[in-house]
């Protein structure tokens, strides 16, 4: 578990994936309970939710369905417009609907997915995202039931997360650090 470089950036061990797994198994444990008779629906957000839902739907031992949906929201680093890519590609109407997401930061993502869903008329909406970065959100959501992990602001790869499009299959999640700032406090 040592650091790594992307292009010239470079990450350091954040969150090990045995924290992660952890994590995973008390958000399922809630899961189960409270959707027990409602056979749920899952929404993983593409690209970035695929290690997490997986391993989420691994811990989730109630009936339930799963789709997905692909949202552009980045480009870089920079944030951008969101436009939906790629539907749910079934009837929600009445549906109990779990969000899966990578992170949520600022929200706008969130926003346009929950916008989305609610003109599908489901019966109700709740959220579940492995990183949450409070300090960064622009909205304020009632409906986010399940964080994994909170963090300050700042840029992590690894376990779904990606820069360039690299770094999605680390199984740990790791946080941009400058080297140079390292080398001057020592």
């Amino acid at each position: 578990m040592k650091n790594i470089v992307i292009d010239d950036l470079h990450f350091e061990l954040m969150i090990d994936y045995d924290q992660i797994q952890k994590r995973i198994r008390l958000i399922g444990i809630d899961i189960n309970l409270r959707y027990e008779h409602k056979h749920p629906v899952f929404i993983g957000v593409l690209n970035g939710c695929f290690m997490f839902m997986a391993d989420l739907m691994k811990q989730v031992h109630i009936p339930c369905e799963m789709s997905f949906v692909k949202l552009a929201s980045y480009s870089g680093t920079e944030q951008g417009k969101v436009s939906e890519l790629l539907g749910v590609g079934m009837d929600l109407t009445d549906r109990h609907v779990v969000i899966v997401e990578d992170i949520v930061d600022t929200g706008n993502s969130l926003v346009h997915t929950i916008e989305a869903l609610e003109r599908l008329n489901v019966a109700s909406i709740s959220v579940a995202t492995l990183l949450m970065k409070p300090s960064c959100l622009l909205y304020t959501f009632d409906n986010i039931m399940y964080v994994g992990f909170e963090i300050e602001k700042e840029f992590v790869v690894g376990y779904g997360l990606d820069y360039n499009g690299q770094c999605r299959n680390l199984q740990h999640i790791y946080k941009q650090f400058d080297p140079q700032l390292i080398e001057k406090n020592n």
